[in-house]
């Protein structure tokens, strides 16, 4: 008889500890797959082990440990790449896919060709630059032009795409995530972080300098990692393979709506107003998560795959996300500080209105 264990299939995950590549990892444990998380540290495998995931600690500049991943498993039916580094994004990328080259041709001498799962994101877009309620304000889909607002996103976007040039050992699927919240918020925290500090001040109102009208489109992270197997389960593989998906919940919310959940949660007497310049009070970082605006559609893999978002919006449920992000910051959750440093770099890809 052959054994349920000899079946399960099998999936490394890069940026384990990352906040994406974490949910992206816990989600394959709930599908069933045997799930070997990449982290360079070992105190970053704690986690990791909580939630039935093999840690495997290693680098990208030196891959001595590979062999002793073969050891556990010799075939890999899904790799995914979480990682992403700027403004060094093309030197990461080589070195990622020597890994996946390696890993895949090992699976290939075992009767396994992997699917790899790269990770990008909507930015690779560009601002849409329209408004909620604009007659000709029309969603970013997979179709539309790659316009990365600086040399980063532009790197990053042109740079994913070269997964596809491997057809001889794996198939490539490249994901475009919205921004992400819940748990440890990744850049969202920040949006909680200034309604926090405004009103510790006793502001009355809470004050974004940013037009109310300005879409902000997100989507949980655990709706973002079940987008992930809902393309890794799909059969057959070549409907979905060497194909570009974005991921988004089923709506934008707008700054109007956000900054009012954010006042109404933090008690501002006046709500939210949104003048039209902003000052030395308003941290600049905010600008690229308030004034980036975006309406990316996600069609393409909700007919495909019929994956669907099914955690409220940010709006919908603050209070909840509040309590969990305030609660992952006591307790020194490391990527909120990752997140914080990254949101600090690329701040200054968006200026005020």
């Amino acid at each position: 008889m052959t054994s349920h264990q000899s079946n399960r299939k099998t999936v490394l995950v890069t940026g384990a500890n990352g906040y994406i590549g974490f949910s992206v990892s816990r989600a394959f444990v709930r599908a069933g797959y045997r799930v070997f998380g990449l982290v360079r540290r070992v105190e970053a495998t704690i986690d990791l082990q909580v939630n039935e995931i093999t840690p495997v600690v290693g680098t990208l500049d030196d891959l001595a440990w590979v062999p002793n991943l073969f050891e556990k498993s010799n075939t890999f039916n899904v790799l995914v790449n979480c990682l992403e580094s700027y403004p060094d994004y093309e030197m990461v990328y080589q070195k990622l896919i020597t890994l996946f080259r390696q890993v895949a041709m090992k699976s290939n001498e075992n009767g396994v060709r992997p699917l790899l799962m790269w990770s990008s994101g909507c930015k690779d877009y560009g601002m849409d630059g329209a408004f909620h309620g604009d007659p000709n304000f029309v969603a970013q889909t997979e179709e539309s032009p790659i316009d990365g607002t600086a040399g980063a996103m532009r790197s990053r976007a042109e740079t994913s795409l070269r997964v596809f040039d491997h057809p001889e050992v794996f198939d490539g699927i490249v994901l475009r995530p919205t921004c992400v919240y819940g748990y440890s918020s990744s850049y969202y925290g920040a949006l909680l972080d200034y309604a926090s500090e405004q009103a510790d001040k006793g502001e009355p109102a809470l004050r974004i300098p940013v037009d109310p009208r300005t879409p902000m489109h997100a989507c949980h992270v655990d709706d973002c990692a079940e987008a992930y197997i809902s393309l890794a389960e799909h059969a057959p593989r070549t409907a979905v393979a060497n194909q570009v998906y974005n991921i988004s919940a089923h709506r934008y919310e707008t700054v109007g709506e956000i900054g009012g959940a954010l006042a109404a949660a933090y008690g501002f007497p006046d709500g939210a107003t949104f003048p039209q310049d902003g000052g030395d009070w308003f941290p600049s970082r905010l600008y690229v998560m308030f004034n980036f605006p975006q309406w990316v559609g996600s069609d393409k893999i909700r007919k495909v795959t019929g994956w669907t978002d099914k955690r409220a919006l940010f709006q919908e449920d603050i209070g909840v996300f509040r309590a969990a992000y305030e609660a992952e910051k006591a307790r020194g959750h490391e990527n909120i500080a990752k997140s914080s440093q990254r949101l600090h770099g690329i701040g200054s890809l968006v200026q005020p209105q």
